[in-house]
């Protein structure tokens, strides 16, 4: 596909195995509308989430791509000025010194990459099982008016 061997040439990613067709078409886009330094940080995050999470829902939620685990959302990244966040949105319970960005009302927790090879797969995998295991209900936190139930 025409798009996909772009996005790889340009990229410059070493991921020939990749098949990015199977890459949602809107996360894909999102990606490629990066400067070349943040959409290879942003294509791994992706192929490593989708790798992780492969029965998960992704789509791109108010403006940035969101993976969900049954319309709870569980994990996505965004271009901020720091760099790309990697937000788990129950990730203040994972006890991971790295996930230092702690939202102040709810369970999130973030950490930012700046280049590629600052991201540690070990760590990512690691993360990813913990936002299947430690899950907190976003899905129904405006039923509950601004209550969070934990689910897991």
């Amino acid at each position: 596909m025409i798009y996909e061997t772009f996005t790889y040439q340009q990229a410059n990613l070493e991921h020939e195995f990749v098949n990015y067709s199977t890459m949602n078409k809107e996360i894909q886009q999102y990606n490629c509308n990066l400067n070349l330094v943040d959409q290879e940080i942003c294509y791994q995050l992706a192929i490593n989430i989708d790798s992780e999470l492969h029965d998960a829902e992704s789509k791109i939620w108010h403006g940035h791509p969101v993976w969900f685990l049954d319309k709870n959302p569980i994990v996505g990244y965004s271009k901020q000025k720091p760099g790309i966040r990697l937000m788990f949105w129950s990730g203040a319970d994972f006890e991971e010194q790295d996930l230092n960005h702690k939202g102040g009302k709810f369970k999130d927790a973030s950490i930012f990459f700046n280049n590629f090879a600052e991201i540690r797969s070990e760590d990512l995998k690691r993360w990813l099982k913990k936002s299947r295991e430690i899950q907190w209900d976003y899905k129904n936190i405006v039923k509950r008016k601004g209550q969070l139930e934990r689910l897991k």
